[in-house]
């Protein structure tokens, strides 16, 4: 007979309270985690019942204590590894998140969302991002109703930022698909020619006053130069009706608006191309200024409309630049190619040649503004180019820039049982074990014992100093007479290899010496006389030689005996052997490639080199000898072709 178990929710809720009230006391979710392995129930419920414990803390935080906000975070924190923990909802974070900021000031809501900022990655985890993304859109979109664009504009740009950290580049929400204008960024101007005060001077308390849009600056410009252009209320009027063509460029497709904007920007621009700036000193200077007073440049975040400014405004280079650009802009948006335009939008051969006419005036007009003109043009042609590549991509439907891998078409192949250590170790003493390639698996089967074959005392490749030095110490001997050009110590690879045998076995190496050395001969011919008196006097005496055949260009015979003293076991293949090798093979030689482990894709590309049979089998032994380096030897080529059924060419080689 089964128990019916019910959960308590008030009393569930208690303990979680309290678990949550004594978690932030001692920084951990240890309590919350006991809590909740203690509580009888459903997990669901259990769950749900601790996400309301959760909020109901914060809001005693928020409302009763007024705690700080580092108090508020570390609430949201324990909120985190409870979702970690599986204790609790993967919505939880985002719920308090937005609680606190919807209860919290703007000045305060900065630091919160600098922890948002910080946590990015937790957001995109597994864990959270599906549960979370739409909870983080909806706060960041009532954080952006909350500023103001002008005064806080520094918060909004970290807002937009952290969006675009969070989300992919193909988020649809984030696209602006349809090609849609903000048509509420409205630019309000005086439109009434009887109230204009245009050319009145404006007062102390209006020339320094700010407003919420921007503002121009505390010092007094510069006078601007006369203009053959007067500016009355006639081109102020004309001048920010521009502005209305750039909040809405489809305007510019119907004839009349058209005639419109070109009138008003024929004479804009002559008034720019006539109104000269300030001078290139005014413009270092006040640039100075701003930067001792603290800040690079003039930011408006909106334009002053205002009559009285008029003149001013035209001699400002700052609000210069952001006219020019928005033409710019627009006529990047008139002769692009966008997928949502309807097909009346279309421009005729003489507005795209008056475009092309009117940009180069632009550009020509942006270099000439003080400072780095010709520096911020380029900049704006490089932001407006690389604009071009995000259109065709929206264009194109904004397909992923994840690339997926390719689906194999192909019937697959029966699932293998998982094999037995001996199917690829082998059995008996002469298993051979496969390593992944054919290289890798020779090297590791060239001795059964690795340890073993690790300390051989062939693998000894360091010469004594009496054996190394014999030959210098012969020669630095006066009464040899070998002239100081023959001599081995001039030789650069023998003097390589000397330093490195004297840092292993000679103590004179690492002696201090005040004596200066010219060269690495001098020095060795020097550490050669020490040896000399140290080393036993029953060295062998030799023929002397002049060094010509015994020191050729790689200097690898320093390091061993003569030729008379080596076995036929560690002679390397000569090129003479392998030409009288290849002749007797001639068609017969695939039949030693078997024996060889030459690849199949290796005997199809010696085939395509040469269709000579001899040639073919030259090539082969080269494929050989290239892989196998220094241990393409008569020893490792005898058993193979011993193997492929040539004992008569293994015998070849034995006798010479």
């Amino acid at each position: 007979m089964s128990v019916l178990i019910l959960f308590n929710l008030n009393d569930a809720k208690n303990i979680f309270t309290a678990s949550t009230r004594s978690a932030l006391v001692n920084k951990t979710s240890q309590p919350l985690i006991n809590a909740f392995n203690q509580i009888t129930g459903n997990e669901t419920e259990k769950k749900t019942t601790l996400d309301q414990a959760l909020r109901q803390v914060l809001e005693e935080q928020i409302v009763e204590k007024k705690a700080l906000v580092d108090d508020f975070l570390s609430l949201i924190y324990l909120s985190i590894d409870g979702v970690t923990e599986g204790i609790c909802s993967a919505t939880t974070p985002f719920l308090l998140l937005g609680d606190v900021l919807d209860c919290l000031p703007l000045y305060q809501c900065d630091k919160v969302f600098s922890f948002v900022e910080e946590n990015v990655s937790t957001w995109k985890s597994n864990s959270f991002y599906t549960a979370g993304k739409n909870y983080l859109l909806r706060m960041c979109n009532d954080l952006l109703r909350r500023l103001s664009k002008s005064q806080n504009t520094v918060f909004c740009g970290r807002i937009q930022l952290f969006l675009a950290r969070l989300f992919p580049l193909s988020e649809k929400s984030g696209l602006n698909l349809q090609s849609q204008f903000n048509l509420n960024n409205i630019t309000v101007f005086n439109k009434n020619e009887q109230e204009s005060t245009l050319g009145q001077k404006p007062t102390e308390e209006e020339d320094g006053m700010e407003v919420e849009e921007g503002e121009m600056g505390d010092e007094e410009p510069s006078a601007p130069a006369p203009c053959s252009i007067p500016i009355d209320y006639n081109l102020y009027r004309k001048f920010w009706t521009l502005q209305d063509y750039f909040r809405n460029p489809v305007q510019c497709y119907e004839k009349f608006s058209w005639m419109t904007f070109l009138k008003y920007s024929d004479e804009t621009l002559a008034v720019f191309r006539s109104f000269k700036l300030d001078d290139m000193q005014a413009s270092k200077r006040k640039l100075e200024e701003l930067r001792t007073a603290g800040g690079d440049h003039v930011y408006f975040a909106k334009f002053l409309t205002s009559e009285k400014l008029m003149d001013l405004q035209l001699s400002d280079s700052n609000f210069r630049r952001h006219i020019l650009l928005q033409y710019l802009i627009l006529f990047q948006y008139l002769k692009g190619q966008v997928k949502f335009k309807s097909s009346s939008c279309i421009l005729n051969d003489d507005q795209c040649s008056w475009m092309e006419e009117t940009t180069k005036v632009v550009y020509q007009l942006l270099r000439e503004i003080a400072p780095d003109g010709d520096k911020f043009a380029t900049m704006v042609e490089h932001v407006l180019n690389t604009e071009e590549n995000w259109n065709s991509w929206k264009n194109e439907g904004c397909p992923s820039f994840v690339k997926e891998r390719p689906v194999d078409d192909k019937p697959k192949r029966p699932m293998r049982k998982r094999q037995a250590p001996e199917d690829f170790l082998g059995k008996g003493p002469d298993r051979k074990v496969f390593m992944g390639n054919d290289e890798l698996t020779r090297l590791w089967n060239l001795n059964h014992n690795n340890m073993a074959a690790c300390q051989s005392v062939s693998r000894e490749f360091m010469p004594t100093l009496e054996e190394f030095f014999e030959k210098a110490i012969e020669q630095a001997d006066p009464a040899n007479m070998v002239e100081d050009e023959y001599k081995v110590v001039r030789n650069s690879n023998y003097g390589w290899r000397a330093l490195r045998l004297l840092s292993r076995r000679s103590p004179h190496f690492f002696q201090p010496t005040n004596q200066q050395i010219k060269s690495l001969a001098d020095y060795l011919e020097s550490m050669v006389i020490k040896l000399a008196k140290e080393l036993p006097k029953d060295l062998p005496s030799e023929e002397i030689k002049t060094g010509e055949e015994d020191y050729e260009d790689n200097g690898d015979t320093l390091l061993k005996e003569s030729n008379d003293s080596l076995s036929m076991q560690t002679k390397l293949v000569s090129n003479q052997q392998m030409d009288d090798i290849a002749v007797k093979l001639g068609s017969q030689w695939k039949t030693l490639a078997g024996q060889l482990e030459i690849k199949a894709a290796e005997i199809r590309e010696i085939e395509t080199d040469s269709k000579d049979v001899d040639m073919q089998a030259k090539l082969l032994l080269v494929a050989w000898q290239d892989r196998e380096g220094t241990q393409a030897t008569v020893e490792s080529l005898v058993p193979a072709l011993n193997a492929a059924g040539f004992p008569k060419i293994a015998d070849i080689l034995n006798e010479t």
